[in-house]
């Protein structure tokens, strides 16, 4: 009998746009968008995956509150997310981000 792995919970942030408070989105501040691991992996239920300048994102939003929440993480959940919500990054997972991109960046030719 072969024993199941469970796939990694995945550090998310879900915010809402001061601007427009029914946005609410999520930043993956481990999953790098550029070969820098300067922009995050982001989500939202409009335009679904983007890049995000993290910085940026938490100056212009604000916390999601728990019921905000809530859709968007069952909406991550159904695409194949295990969110694990934090309330800012950490060190370590600006760390983890910029080593990823770093694996994932194609020689200079």
């Amino acid at each position: 009998m072969s024993k199941k792995t469970k796939k990694p919970v995945d550090p998310v942030i879900i915010r809402v746009w001061k601007s427009n408070p029914n946005n609410v989105f999520a930043l993956f501040p481990t999953l790098p968008a550029d070969v820098l691991g300067y922009l995050c992996t982001s989500y939202q239920h409009v335009g679904q995956h983007s890049s995000a300048d993290y910085d940026l994102c938490i100056r212009k939003s604000r916390p999601a509150s728990t019921g905000e929440a809530r859709k968007l993480l069952a909406e991550l959940r159904q695409i194949g997310y295990r969110p694990r919500v934090y309330r800012r990054r950490t060190p370590a997972m600006r760390s983890a981000c910029q080593r990823l991109a770093r694996q994932c960046e194609e020689p200079y030719l």
